[in-house]
């Protein structure tokens, strides 16, 4: 398991060297290096990231600006040079705080805390089975009884559960893949099922949580097979 990473720094000389700690750390995958907020504001858009190496101390917009204007930041480990930043940096929630200069020893202990808390919010209940998807650019666990139907929206596809809608990007072939045959049956073109959420079916519909879903006529067959097994 490694931590997807981004620095974002304003010197050169400060970025080479967190990326060197970065790249000989076991736990650790550099994703990109940025060197004002802006452009890192605009990479985390594009990128699914664990944990930002962030200096406070940059021009026109600083790293405290920049944990601002993020909606849902990942992990943060600060960098400066003025240890009175301390205090303030903990009021972002952030997992640590790194004084310059670097020493191996506090990084390697920052990077310890930082896979602790992915561990603890990664952590799942091994007698429930789950995939992770990823929605707005976020991970999202998702407990597979908890899906009632999974429904094609064009280049996307909606999970449906009792607690929300999941829109994600991706293909109905690709995500059926994802998921245990025994449970989920592909019924119609756009419309999977959790076989144990059916209430009940005829040669046209099956009704799960009170909701018609289209059966195509090819399918009743190996549909009732299904259920006999579930």
């Amino acid at each position: 398991m490694k931590l997807k990473s981004i620095i974002v720094d304003d010197s050169s000389m400060q970025r080479m060297a967190v990326a060197k700690l970065v790249n000989n750390h076991p736990h650790l995958a550099l994703v990109a290096e940025y060197s004002n907020a802006i452009e890192a504001k605009n990479g985390l858009k594009n990128h699914d990231i664990d944990l930002i190496f962030l200096d406070v101390e940059m021009p026109i917009i600083s790293g405290f600006d920049l944990l601002e204007a993020l909606e849902n930041p990942p992990q943060v480990i600060l960098i400066t040079g003025k240890p009175d930043y301390a205090l303030k940096a903990f009021d972002y929630d952030v997992t640590d705080y790194l004084h310059k200069p670097i020493t191996l020893a506090r990084f390697e202990s920052s990077v310890k805390r930082a896979v602790a808390k992915y561990e603890q919010i990664n952590r799942v209940d091994e007698d429930e089975e789950h995939i992770f998807v990823k929605s707005n650019l976020k991970k999202r666990k998702v407990i597979l009884n908890d899906i009632k139907w999974i429904e094609a929206l064009g280049d996307y596809i909606k999970l449906v559960t009792d607690e929300a809608n999941i829109v994600i990007l991706s293909t109905m072939k690709s995500f059926e893949q994802q998921l245990p045959a025994e449970k989920f049956l592909r019924i119609h073109k756009s419309y999977i099922v959790n076989l144990e959420k059916i209430e009940k079916f005829n040669s046209k519909n099956v009704e799960v949580g009170g909701r018609q879903i289209p059966l195509s006529r090819n399918k009743k067959t190996e549909l009732a097979e299904a259920l006999a097994n579930v």
